[in-house]
């Protein structure tokens, strides 16, 4: 935990360079956002199409599917998606680095007040997504960013704690 606090400033600040990007990717209309044209040119053989053309399910009250939004929309979405959860996945960790220090001592703690910081922060980025023309705040990318920032943090104790036991394992033999 001593390794971890001296680079407790350097945590908190990636986290507020990670928010930062967030806030300025919300506050872009989905026009500018977009990966079609990309995907358009890169994958012009389009693959995986009959696979992905055999999925559809709801999401955001909108049925997800090729034959709805095409494959190239469609695509796009699993990227958008990925990205969310991604991205919150390493706030969350990075959130849980620079405070871990202040319950070193509860693992409940540990994950649960990163987490939910880590949520609201979410619901503020949807929120704000919402003042931007063209863009849709949904309550369902909340879920899954809160979902991402779960398993970033919860990943990151259980090796912290199984680090931590290795340690005293190891401190206990000589």
């Amino acid at each position: 935990m001593k390794k971890i606090k001296q680079y407790e400033k350097w945590f908190y600040g990636i986290a507020v360079v990670i928010l930062l990007g967030l806030f300025y990717s919300s506050s872009m209309t989905y026009k500018q956002q977009t990966s079609v044209p990309f995907l358009e040119r890169y994958l012009q053989n389009k693959p995986f199409e009959h696979g992905l053309s055999q999925i559809g399910f709801n999401y955001g009250g909108k049925y997800q599917s090729v034959a709805n939004d095409g494959y190239f929309k469609f695509v796009e979405f699993f990227i958008r998606k990925g990205a969310h959860f991604s991205i919150y996945l390493v706030l969350g960790v990075f959130l849980a680095l620079a405070l871990i220090t202040y319950f070193r001592r509860n693992y409940f703690l540990m994950i649960f007040i990163p987490w939910m910081t880590t949520t609201g922060l979410a619901a503020f980025d949807e929120f704000h997504q919402g003042l931007t023309g063209g863009r849709t705040p949904l309550v369902e990318d909340v879920i899954l960013d809160s979902a991402g920032a779960f398993t970033g943090i919860v990943i990151l104790v259980i090796c912290l704690y199984l680090f931590s036991f290795k340690n005293k394992k190891y401190d206990s033999n000589l």
